[in-house]
């Protein structure tokens, strides 16, 4: 049976119409103005008449995130804490300047030494003052009944190698630590059971493998905020001009928590300066020996 021309015309025509839908709707400019970066799906070819999608207002806050909802049976993951650096760890090397708190510190180098050393424990006693002694292992050898006195007395022990040598920092770690542990040895021969919480380099030439070295056998390796030198007496200088220089030094720069340098070797001047020194200083802050339990590096 043959279809007749008329009803294949009006088929053709309706088809016709149809795509023309079709083509209007997707040159719709509400679609032209929709963002680029829209999540919404492209619109149908045969769905002409969906209304354009809404842009959010400008200002108008993002929806809050839903809160996550625990796992039965697991714990949340916790950051660890920081690791906090105190800011008296400001010294060589990470090594600290001052006590952490705002007593101050009289430390002494270079020790023991049979004649000022003595003269030095003698002044601390009368003024019921406490000091940390950085003692030099060949001269706890030579005179061990000091180091007894000086542990006796009250005082704090701290290591200054055995030998004083400004370039021990540059050697190999394992030459470091053996002189470290040749001077402790000396030391707790002397006052066995001995507490050592710290270390003192030579000159202040503090380097990270000395630190290291330190903290491997359970010394805080401690610098200074206060530095009168004292060790430097030249030719031609008196001892009272010695003595006044060292008292201004210490007076001009201590402040709350400062560890003060000073030498009982071989420096008779500065047992008479801190005659003067001790009463002005027990005016103005509390003077203590650094606690044998050793500074933590991390405590603020």
């Amino acid at each position: 049976m043959r279809t007749p021309k008329v009803l294949l015309l009006g088929l053709a025509l309706s088809v016709l119409a149809g795509c023309g839908t079709a083509v209007a709707a997707e040159s719709d400019p509400r679609w032209v103005s929709a963002p680029a970066t829209s999540a919404a799906p492209a619109p149908s070819r045969t769905t002409a008449a969906a209304p354009a999608p809404t842009r959010p207002a400008r200002h108008e806050p993002a929806p809050a995130k839903p809160a996550a909802v625990p796992v039965k049976g697991r714990t949340p993951a916790r950051k660890k804490p920081a690791k906090r650096v105190p800011a008296h760890a400001d010294g060589p090397a990470g090594s600290l300047m001052r006590t952490g708190g705002a007593a101050v510190a009289l430390t002494f180098d270079d020790g023991p030494d049979p004649v000022q050393t003595p003269r030095m424990l003698d002044l601390l006693k009368q003024k019921r003052v406490k000091a940390t002694f950085c003692v030099v292992g060949q001269n706890v050898a030579a005179y061990p009944g000091l180091v007894r006195r000086i542990a006796a007395e009250g005082h704090t022990l701290c290591n200054h190698t055995w030998r004083h040598s400004l370039t021990l920092g540059k050697k190999k770690p394992a030459v470091i630590r053996a002189d470290l542990q040749r001077t402790n040895d000396a030391i707790r021969r002397a006052v066995p059971g001995a507490r050592i919480s710290y270390l003192r380099a030579p000159g202040g030439n503090f380097t990270p493998a000395f630190v290291a070295a330190a903290a491997e056998l359970g010394m805080t390796s401690i610098y200074w905020q206060v530095d009168p030198r004292d060790w430097e007496h030249p030719g031609g200088e008196s001892d009272a001009a010695h003595r006044a220089k060292v008292v201004h030094a210490v007076k001009k720069h201590v402040g709350k928590g400062a560890i003060v340098l000073s030498h009982d070797y071989g420096q008779p001047a500065t047992v008479s300066a801190y005659r003067e020194l001790i009463p002005w200083l027990q005016k103005r802050y509390r003077l203590v020996a650094l606690p044998s339990q050793g500074l933590s590096a991390r405590a603020g």
